[in-house]
C-alpha cells in the first residue's frame, strides 16, 4: 500500500475533527465513538484510533474551537448585555451542549483535561472588559446554566 502524503493526512485528521465537533455538539461526548465517528466520515475506527487513540484526544485537540465557539456567541459590551447574550446562548442546543460538557469535565478525574477553554476564554474577557464584575457575572451565569441544565428548565422561559 502507497504511504500517505502529509496533505492527505491533514484532510483525513480535519475531517475526523470536524465530525467530532460536530458530534460532541449534537449527541455530546459520551455518546460520540468510534463507531458514530466511523459511520459519519467512512473512515474506519481503526483509522480513526489511528489518529486519536484516547477518546480524549479529541477534546485536547478541539478544546480551542469549542471554547471560540462559545465566547463568539456573547456580547461583553456590559453586565446586561453579557447576561442576555448567555441567555441567548442558551436557548440553542450546542451551547448548551458546550456548558454541559464543561460541568462532565469539572466532576471528572481526568488530568489530561485541565483547561477547557470555552469557559475560561468567556471569564478571561469579561474580566478584560468588565473588570470584577465580569467575573462576577460569569460565576452567576454558570451557576444558573447549571441549575437549568440539571433541572431541564426550559431556558425559553428563562431569558
Amino acid at each position: 500500500m502507497a504511504k500517505r502524503s502529509r496533505v492527505q493526512t491533514e484532510l483525513t485528521i480535519n475531517q475526523i475533527m470536524d465530525e467530532a465537533l460536530k458530534q460532541i455538539l449534537t449527541i455530546g461526548f459520551e455518546t460520540m465513538s468510534y463507531t458514530t465517528l466511523s459511520e459519519a466520515t467512512g473512515i474506519s475506527r481503526t483509522g480513526i484510533s489511528h489518529h486519536f487513540p484516547r477518546k480524549t484526544d479529541f477534546l485536547v485537540r478541539l478544546d480551542g474551537r469549542i471554547g471560540n465557539l462559545f465566547v463568539e456567541a456573547l456580547d461583553f459590551s456590559s453586565q446586561e448585555t453579557l447576561e442576555t447574550s448567555w441567555m441567548q446562548a442558551m436557548q440553542e442546543e450546542h451551547y448548551r451542549a458546550v456548558l454541559r460538557l464543561f460541568f462532565s469535565l469539572c466532576g471528572g478525574a481526568n488530568n489530561e483535561i485541565t483547561l477547557f477553554r470555552a469557559v475560561s476564554n468567556a471569564r478571561q474577557q469579561a474580566i478584560a472588559e468588565l473588570g470584577l464584575v465580569g467575573d462576577s457575572t460569569i460565576n452567576h451565569l454558570l451557576g444558573r446554566s447549571a441549575v437549568m441544565l440539571l433541572s431541564n428548565f426550559d431556558v425559553e422561559k428563562a431569558a
